[in-house]
């Protein structure tokens, strides 16, 4: 992969976070252990596959972790490393930004 310039560090940041589902995902396993399923419940509007792609992504990036558990049926737990709760942390001001920037605008 080509080494990408970057002015400051919301580039890399948002490369890793971007697009629509990661930020709730990993905001979602803020200092929780939580089974797929209930990952599928508690992002509203995303797709099963959607939600496998960004699990996977979000563990290659080293945000989350993926414990396999060997029964039957299968269980698979996510959850957050130490770098996905730094980013948990530095994203916490922007939510606080976005929901009043909803209310001021009638979004919520």
């Amino acid at each position: 992969m080509a080494e990408k310039p970057y002015n400051c560090g919301i580039g890399p940041a948002f490369e890793v976070i971007g697009g629509k589902w990661k930020a709730v995902i990993l905001w979602e396993l803020n200092n929780q252990t939580r089974r797929f399923g209930e990952l599928k419940r508690l992002v509203v509007g995303i797709s099963e596959k959607m939600l496998i792609q960004q699990l996977r992504e979000l563990e290659e990036d080293g945000l989350i972790s993926r414990k396999m558990f060997n029964e039957i049926p299968p269980r698979v737990e996510y959850s957050t490393t130490s770098l996905g709760d730094s980013l948990n942390i530095a994203l916490a001001p922007l939510a606080d930004w976005g929901g009043n920037y909803a209310k001021l605008h009638d979004k919520k």
